[in-house]
């Protein structure tokens, strides 16, 4: 039902669909990006392209899972659902506020009926969007939070975003802050918990 009402969502004039979203999976853990990019569109789910190699790269050092098995074991969100077309840097455009806040009740919704343990947030918006504030990286990259999101006491471990623009998690203290994190991944008790269930 929620995804069916995704899937029609046309709120913001300046996106491009279709929208994007991940398996339906009942996960206690909870990923959310920025927002799509160019592609993602076209293939029908959530960090199918370039970043998306670089996350599941990532991911698969935390738990040994490949992409498919994560996939099913981690319910895909985002900040903003659609594509925002081009910026003119001609990087991606960031949602703006307006674009966020119409896509906000996307995730409340999730958030409700997933009640999840753990959330992942990756990259800069959708880190200062689950924290509540502007933070820098170094500062949040490899730590546990908890945090109060949508009504819910969440641990909150965030990643860097996996874009290849950005040479942050390549360099220190991106790399050794970035490992820290994959490992607090790798060792929380959601994360056990939604391998376990992609396997039944």
């Amino acid at each position: 039902m929620l995804h069916e009402e995704l899937a029609g969502c046309r709120k913001c004039r300046k996106m491009k669909g279709p929208v994007v979203f991940g398996l339906p999976v009942a996960s206690p853990v909870l990923l959310i990006g920025q927002a799509p990019g160019p592609r993602e569109g076209k293939l029908g789910r959530p960090f199918a392209w370039t970043a998306g190699k670089t996350l599941f790269q990532w991911l698969h050092r935390a738990t040994k899972a490949d992409e498919e098995t994560i996939r099913k074991c981690i319910y895909f969100a985002a900040v903003a659902r659609c594509f925002p077309g081009k910026a003119k840097d001609g990087g991606d455009r960031r949602p703006d506020a307006k674009e966020i806040v119409r896509c906000r009740p996307y995730l409340e919704r999730e958030v409700t009926l997933l009640a999840p343990a753990l959330v992942l947030p990756v990259g800069t918006l959708a880190i200062e969007q689950v924290v509540g504030e502007k933070v820098k990286l170094e500062d949040v990259i490899g730590h546990l939070v908890r945090k109060r999101y949508h009504g819910r006491d969440v641990d909150v471990i965030a990643l860097p975003h996996p874009s290849g623009a950005s040479p942050w998690h390549k360099m220190e203290p991106g790399k050794t802050l970035l490992a820290r994190a994959l490992r607090k991944v790798r060792n929380h008790p959601a994360m056990h918990e939604a391998l376990a269930l992609s396997m039944t």
